[in-house]
């Protein structure tokens, strides 16, 4: 059976385009859905900008670039030297900033 891919996905007896506030409400889906909230879900997770974050310490290994490696002067991603496309002035860009 073919696929007709360029028809519209929704039928448009399932979505009425110019339905009244009232048959919608009617219907009940003019009624508001007010999601639970967890107890977790309260904002002392998160940091916000300018907290104090002096007491915290870096739980990753930070590793030098190799000897076969640069720091792209674009992007600012560690690649390897295959990815170099130019090196303009100490400056180095990688071919993927280059296209």
């Amino acid at each position: 059976m073919a696929t007709d891919y360029d028809a519209p996905r929704t039928n448009p007896d399932e979505e009425p385009a110019n339905e009244s506030l009232e048959t919608t409400r009617a219907r009940g889906q003019g009624t508001i859905q007010v999601p639970e909230i967890d107890d977790a879900d309260t904002a002392e997770g998160i940091d916000l900008p300018g907290a104090d974050l002096s007491g915290e310490e870096l739980t990753i290994q930070v590793i030098p670039e190799g000897e076969d490696e640069f720091v792209c002067d674009s992007c600012f991603l560690v690649r390897h030297r295959s990815q170099l496309a130019r090196t303009e002035g100490g400056h180095q860009y990688c071919s993927d900033c280059e296209s």
